[in-house]
C-alpha cells in the first residue's frame, strides 16, 4: 500500500492503495465516484473512460501510480449541473437506452470536441471507435456529437 495524492475533478484527494490498483477502482471503491463504469476490464469497451489532462483514457487499465500530478476528470466533474454541451445534446437527441455506456461515450465525445470542435463523420467514428453500446445507439450518438459541435460553435 502507498498513499497517492491525485487531482480528481479539481480536488486533491489522498488514497492509500496498492500502486497497481486501476484508477477505475480507486474512483469507484475509494472515492465513491460511481459514474465511471466497469465494462470489460481490458480497455476495449470504453465504459470506464475518463479524462486525463483533457484526453480520453480507459481507467480500468491505468494504474493509480501512473496518474501522479495529472488532472483526472470523471463524468461527475464534466459539468456541475449536467449542462456541458455534450450532456445537453445527449438528452436533446435522446441517446440513452439502458444508459450503462453513456458516461464513457460522453467523456470520449467531449474530449473529441475539445480537440476538434468541428468533426466530420470520419473524425467522430475514429474517436468513438471502441466505445461499445450494447443497445446500438450509434446513429444517435453521432447525431448528438454533431448537435453539441454546432451548439459549441454558435455559442
Amino acid at each position: 500500500m502507498a498513499a497517492f495524492k491525485i487531482n480528481i475533478n479539481g480536488k486533491t484527494e489522498t488514497v492509500d492503495v496498492d500502486p497497481q490498483t486501476p484508477l477505475l477502482w480507486v474512483l469507484r471503491d475509494h472515492l465513491k465516484l460511481v459514474g465511471t463504469k466497469y465494462g470489460c476490464g481490458i480497455a476495449q469497451c470504453g465504459a470506464c473512460t475518463v479524462h486525463l489532462n483533457g484526453s480520453a483514457v480507459r481507467s480500468c487499465q491505468l494504474p493509480i501510480s501512473a496518474v501522479q500530478e495529472n488532472q483526472v476528470t470523471t463524468i461527475e466533474g464534466l459539468s456541475e449541473n449536467g449542462d456541458h454541451p455534450v450532456q445537453q445534446a445527449w438528452l436533446e437527441v435522446d441517446v440513452p437506452q439502458c444508459g450503462y455506456c453513456q458516461a464513457g461515450q460522453i467523456m470520449t465525445a467531449s474530449a473529441l470536441l475539445k480537440e476538434n470542435p468541428n468533426p466530420n463523420d470520419e473524425d467522430i467514428e475514429t474517436a468513438m471507435n471502441g466505445n461499445i453500446c450494447r443497445c446500438g445507439t450509434y446513429t444517435r450518438i453521432k447525431a448528438a456529437i454533431k448537435t453539441a459541435a454546432s451548439k459549441t460553435q454558435s455559442a
